[in-house]
């Protein structure tokens, strides 16, 4: 519904801009050659140009894909201090950590709530006491990473600036959405020191962090109406407390790069920094492009940017994702190179880098439940100049991609219409990638996540094939360990289901909520659970009531599969659900889980609770609105600037 309600939303646009159809792809689409450096504009007014006749021209409509060791794979995470064992963030690529809304270091626990962010003494459960809180009047905090004694926070700041146009009587504001980070010092766990302040002007998109140093990605647009003005007001602006009390420009127009100066629509701003250095220099590259989706290895960093028609009668032409890669070194950002292939993607997963080697898994056309879909699947290995070297093509027609992993010189792709196929996928040969095999099951998987190297855990929903129409309807949540060791022949060795129609869980759609630990045979994560009262005389669609919400904790092995443990909740009064409607949300939904040594954590709005990881029973909680300040952190308040 949301997809088409988008899709009505650009058409519209489209009516009153006065166009009937829109070119989404150059025919020419990149101008430079691998190992070459991005061309950049000469001047302001190369810049302005060339920005104004891609908007004339009608330019890209460009769409966010919403549904980023010896093998390239986190394997199950677990950190060891020196004297203890946690959990950290569930990551795709073990040493590169992903930014999120909780984090710990096996001793304190850092956590974003609203506005808010706290730390709070964890281990021993016997000392557990929330030290600290910084709450925010014009930051709205989103994601962290912790790193030693410091802290950073990703945020949104709202700004106003007043440019005195000439040919105006007063002065005329300019609003804008900056992407605000703040580097604490946490040496003092009960006052953390607000260190420096960096305001990117954009939309933050994602972020990365390998050993001390910060990768992240912006996307933001330009101003028209006011670049007649002010020679380099076209361009994003950004700002440091250690150096400037008022917003910049990023760069000169001079040093501003692009992928294709034809086809200018938006800015791509690419950040390196370090979060242990307070006096290092920040690396910026502001380039014309977009980004929709992020992946990185060790030692690159790519953007995918996707581009496609949003009506009805798409093909293969019409539809790229374009894959613009960067050498990461120490903090540096420098682009390596570009390539594309037909489709787009659907995440992080739909990415990976082995050997040398990208790969990459797309969807190109639509699917839809009156028989008439045009959709295909692919796979794609580009080699380290970007060029396509391998391709795989017209996987499962008529169904689209649900879930990707790649593991090593395999890969597993999950698509979906009616029912579940899992193919496994050889990549041992660059140039020739092959299904080994497949597997069709009811349901589908929306996460993929690797149990060892012949064994992959998936989550996504049960199904039952609809009656009437070419379409399945979902049910409860499934659960499934499939075996993958003869790569022919896959199977469902385990499988379980949770509830009815309507139960849910973050963990399919964010894979942070998911935790597991192979070695302590644990998985948790959040579920909001749907029950039917009467599922003999229940339709197919009928949602069932909510009955709960908290932590599903399970036992999991490869002899006996899926064993709950227990569940854990934040709600100590189920009448919460009685009046929850067609969906379930409240301050208290747990949204993440981890452990440090024998006790699970569980985080929400209103709480962390510690419960003993064995039995599963309540040992204390740390309620934010007990916690009170004795002194409140002193901010920058820049509050409304003017330039």
């Amino acid at each position: 519904m949301k997809k088409v309600i988008i899709g009505i939303m650009v058409l519209l646009s489209l009516f009153l801009l006065g166009c009937n159809e829109v070119d989404v792809v150059p025919d020419e689409p990149l101008v430079v050659e691998f190992g070459e450096d991005l061309p950049q504009f000469e001047s302001c007014d190369a810049l302005n140009n060339a920005f104004e006749e891609a908007r004339d021209e009608g330019g890209f409509w460009d769409e966010i894909m919403v549904e980023e060791a010896s093998l390239d794979m986190a394997m199950p995470t677990a950190a060891k201090s020196a004297t203890r064992d946690y959990s950290e963030t569930n990551v795709q690529v073990e040493g590169v950590d992903e930014a999120d809304i909780i984090k710990t270091d096996g001793e304190y626990i850092y956590v974003i709530v609203g506005n808010e962010f706290y730390i709070a003494k964890a281990y021993p459960a016997d000392d557990a006491e929330i030290l600290s809180k910084l709450e925010f009047d014009d930051f709205y905090p989103n994601e962290i990473f912790i790193y030693e004694d410091n802290v950073m926070l990703f945020g949104r700041s709202n700004y106003e600036v007043d440019y005195d146009l000439e040919d105006r009587r007063e002065p005329s504001p300019y609003y804008f959405s900056a992407t605000t980070v703040k580097l604490y010092d946490i040496s003092d766990r009960e006052d953390p020191d607000l260190i420096r302040t960096f305001d990117f002007e954009g939309n933050y998109l994602s972020s990365r962090m390998i050993g001390d140093n910060v990768y992240f990605v912006l996307n933001s647009y330009p101003r028209y109406y006011d670049t007649v003005v002010l020679e380099d007001a076209i361009v994003p602006r950004f700002r440091d407390s250690m150096n400037d009390e008022e917003f910049v420009a990023t760069t000169k127009c001079g040093n501003v790069k692009y992928f294709d100066e034809h086809y200018a629509s938006s800015f791509l701003t690419l950040v390196g920094m370090s979060i242990s250095d307070v006096d290092a220099d920040v690396n910026k590259e502001l380039i014309v492009g977009s980004g929709q989706n992020v992946y990185a290895s060790l030692e690159n960093f790519y953007v995918a940017e996707s581009y496609y028609n949003y009506g009805f009668w798409l093909d293969s032409e019409e539809e790229k994702t374009f894959i613009h890669k960067f050498e990461l070194d120490d903090g540096d950002v420098d682009y390596d190179g570009s390539g594309y292939v037909p489709g787009r993607i659907l995440n992080q997963f739909s990415m990976d880098e082995h050997d040398e080697h990208f790969r990459i898994a797309t969807t190109v056309g639509h699917v839809s439940r009156d028989g008439e879909s045009y959709s295909m699947n692919n796979v794609y290995v580009l080699d380290e100049d970007m060029d396509v070297v391998g391709e795989l093509e017209d996987l499962a027609p008529g169904e689209r991609i649900y879930s990707v992993r790649f593991m090593g010189e395999k890969g597993y792709v999950v698509t979906f219409k009616k029912v579940d196929p899992l193919f496994v996928i050889d990549l041992s040969e660059h140039d020739n990638p092959t299904v080994l095999g497949k597997l069709k099951i009811p349901g589908y998987s929306d996460y993929l996540h690797p149990f060892d190297e012949n064994h992959i855990i998936g989550i996504g929903k049960d199904t039952v094939e609809a009656e009437e129409g070419d379409f399945a309807w979902y049910q409860g949540i499934k659960m499934a360990i499939f075996d993958v060791s003869d790569v022919e022949n896959p199977i469902e060795m385990h499988k379980v289901i949770i509830g009815d129609r309507g139960t849910d869980s973050d963990a399919l759609h964010n894979h942070k909520a998911f935790l597991f630990d192979r070695e302590r045979e644990l998985l948790v994560m959040p579920i909001t659970l749907a029950l039917i009262e009467d599922k003999e005389d229940a339709a197919d669609n009928e949602r069932g009531e909510y009955v709960f919400q908290g932590a599903y904790v399970f036992d999991i092995n490869l002899e006996d599969g899926f064993e709950l443990r227990g569940t854990v909740s934040h709600y100590d009064d189920d009448d919460v659900y009685l009046k929850s409607g067609y969906y379930f949300y409240g301050d208290s939904n747990i949204q993440r889980s981890l452990y440090i040594e024998d006790i699970l954590y569980t985080m929400s709005n209103t709480r962390l609770q510690l419960n003993d990881l064995d039995s599963l029973e309540r040992l204390s909680e740390l309620n934010y609105d007990d916690f009170e300040m004795e002194e409140e952190e002193g901010e920058f308040n820049w509050g409304v600037v003017y330039g």
